[in-house]
Formats: C-alpha cells, sequence, structure tokens
C-alpha cells in the first residue's frame, strides 16, 4: 500500500511516497527533471515487497515546494534533510536521470548516507555537452524555473563532480536503458569505468526504463542490493 506525507526539510516542505514494510531496510528514489514520485509508482510498489521505500518530490516538482531556488547541491542537501527528519541513517540510493545526478552527489559528499547506489540514464558530469533530459508530456506538474536551472548546470557541471566519481565508495549499479535511449550510452559506460566499485547493466526500456521495464529494474535492483 502507497502512502503520501510531508516533511520540513529547512525551508522547503518535502512531499514523498512510501511502500512497504515501516521496519525493513530503506530505500529511497529520486525521480528526473519535470517528474514527482508518482514516476516510481510501479517501481516503488514491487520494490516494497522486499524494502521500506520512499519516493520524494524534489524542490520544484509535484506537491513539494517550489522557491525558485533550484542547483543539484541544493537538491542534495535536501536530501540529506530528508534523510535526517526521517532518520534513515544509511540507504541504499536510486536516482533516475536528474535525480540520478542529485544522488551521485549526495554518495560522494554523504557517503556514509549511502549503503548502495543505483543511477538509472543519469547523464555523465562532463562539460560542453547538451544533456537531453525529455521532459514529461501533458500538463506540467513542476516549477518551469527548474529547467534552465538544471540544464545550465548539466552543460557546464563543476569539475569535482567528475572527480568526485573516483571517490565514490558505494557500491554501484548503473542502469542504461539500451539502444532507444536518448542518453548517450557510451558516456553510461564512462562514468561505470570511473566509479571504483560499479556495474553496468542495459535494460532495453528507453529513457524512462524504470516505468517500461519496472519489473525488470525491480528484479535487478534487489538482486544488488542484497548480493
Amino acid at each position: 500500500m502507497e502512502d503520501q506525507s510531508v516533511v520540513d526539510v529547512g525551508d522547503v516542505r518535502l512531499a514523498y511516497r512510501t511502500w512497504g514494510d515501516p521496519f525493513g531496510s530503506p530505500v529511497v528514489l529520486l525521480h528526473g527533471l519535470g517528474g514527482s514520485a508518482a514516476n516510481w509508482e510501479a517501481l516503488g510498489g514491487l520494490l516494497g515487497a522486499d524494502w521500506r521505500v520512499y519516493a520524494l518530490d524534489l524542490r520544484g516538482h509535484g506537491e513539494s515546494d517550489w522557491p525558485d531556488e533550484y542547483g543539484f547541491e541544493q537538491m542534495s542537501e535536501d536530501v540529506v534533510g530528508f534523510l535526517d527528519e526521517c532518520e534513515l541513517d544509511r540507504v541504499g540510493l536510486v536516482g533516475h536521470s536528474m535525480g540520478g545526478v542529485v544522488a551521485q552527489l549526495l554518495a560522494h559528499e554523504h557517503s556514509d548516507r549511502v549503503e548502495r547506489l543505483v543511477l538509472v540514464e543519469t547523464p555523465a558530469p562532463f562539460p560542453g555537452e547538451e544533456s537531453p533530459l525529455p521532459l514529461p508530456e501533458g500538463p506540467v506538474d513542476y516549477d518551469e524555473n527548474v529547467v534552465p536551472a538544471v540544464l545550465a548546470q548539466l552543460t557546464d557541471p563543476d569539475p569535482e563532480w567528475a572527480e568526485g566519481l573516483g571517490e565514490i565508495v558505494a557500491q554501484t549499479m548503473i542502469i542504461s536503458g539500451g539502444p532507444t535511449s536518448t542518453m548517450p550510452q557510451e558516456r553510461l559506460s564512462e562514468v561505470a569505468s570511473m566509479i571504483p566499485d560499479c556495474r553496468l547493466i542495459t535494460i532495453a526500456g528507453g529513457h524512462r526504463v524504470h516505468e517500461t521495464r519496472a519489473d525488470q529494474v525491480a528484479q535487478e535492483i534487489t538482486e544488488f542490493f542484497t548480493s
């Protein structure tokens, strides 16, 4: 069963959804640009059979506050504050696309909080490239100001982001969506080679593979978290 809640983290109120046993080991899911916790509905329900699953609306998205101040570092610190408020010490952390960048930064800067890390179709932190992050179709449920802020940082990322890949200590799995994805797949291979303990797998489901192939993604995550 899915539950919806909110928590205050500093000056920002974050909305989140939960699945699974309240006493299960925690797994936190971070959505992509223009998305929300609702994007994890299928996967969250599947993972909830084995874990206590939390899916956040990141700032500027969904039911969370839209403070008109956006950046990956702020989002990462929001998630750390969320972990503190929910008294979650160490978690399995899963991020899709933009949320994967947030997860990657958190795993580097707060290594004591991340047990294992999963990056789903996450853009590489390399400068000089446009990272095509397709936005959801239909009515928007996000602050449009978040889009240029995120894309500007992806096009010209902090050099420390790439350097930090080699300092991630959590066991990591990168999931690529295969040839139908809009994400440059060769870049995902480069990122995988830079993280010390990292495996790269492909599930042919496109950029939103966590939705189109939720059952396969859930199986791979469960096997990774229990191996």
